[in-house]
């Protein structure tokens, strides 16, 4: 099994606004501080911040990273684990886009960057759909395709809606 790489990670920042436990939370979608920590420190690992990198930059990145899982605005804590993985995926299809529109790449070098970044791309939408469904927002459809009336059997076609149990229709309607 291959082992990740060691890295001398550079602490993040501490002139960054990120010490707002009200933004913490945000981002992250829980007041867990262990998991709050881990899901910053892991979108921190799923952006390019180089050794060389100066101190305004690499916050500027970082609150970047942030801000990218406030906007998925998520609500507990698997919604902010699945927001970091959406961050960390699409940073990832960035760069493979990035790798592709490098004029001395080779042919091969190209395809190959967007073959990635297709995968990523449909990973990303896949991980949409999975928060949306989580939220409970995921379009619910039921087609009937054959229905056998029976002689003196009446059917309906078109969008019913139930009414009270008592045969009553709804209120508004």
């Amino acid at each position: 099994m291959a082992k990740r790489p060691k890295t001398d990670k550079q602490p993040l920042p501490t002139s960054l606004p990120v010490e707002s436990d009200k933004i913490i939370a945000e981002a992250t979608g829980t007041e867990e501080p262990y998991l709050q920590q881990q899901l910053i420190n892991q979108v921190c690992d799923a952006i390019w911040l180089p050794e060389n990198l100066g101190e305004k930059e690499r916050a500027i990145r970082v609150n970047s990273a942030i801000s990218m899982l406030q906007s998925i605005k998520p609500t507990d804590g698997v919604e902010g684990m699945l927001a970091t993985q959406m961050v960390a995926t699409h940073n990832a299809a960035m760069e493979c886009l990035f790798r592709a529109m490098i004029p001395e790449i080779s042919i091969q070098g190209r395809d190959q960057s967007l073959k990635h970044a297709t995968k990523l791309l449909s990973i990303f939408s896949r991980q949409i759909e999975v928060l949306n469904k989580h939220r409970g927002k995921g379009q619910q459809k039921m087609t009937i395709e054959h229905v056998n009336v029976e002689s003196g059997g009446q059917a309906m076609v078109g969008h019913i809606e139930a009414g009270k149990a008592d045969g009553a229709p709804k209120k508004g309607s």
